[in-house]
């Protein structure tokens, strides 16, 4: 059994849609001012082709991974 984090970083597009960016094992004390920051620095990259234009949201996914096989 393995507890995984993952922060998702959610995106507004310029057709209405959601461009995700999902980051694994973000740090334990991560603020929402970081997080808004990295957005902020994402966007001004404009490095993804029809890609995000603005911030919608972000979130910690905190989950438990069992694995069977």
């Amino acid at each position: 059994m393995q507890l995984a984090k993952t922060l998702r970083m959610i995106f507004n597009t310029a057709d209405n849609d959601q461009f995700v960016l999902s980051v694994a094992d973000p740090k334990d004390d991560l603020t929402a001012p970081e997080v808004e920051s990295a957005m902020n620095a994402i966007l001004a990259t404009d490095a993804f082709v029809a890609g995000p234009v603005s911030i919608d949201s972000a979130e910690i996914v905190d989950r438990t991974v069992i694995e069977l096989l």
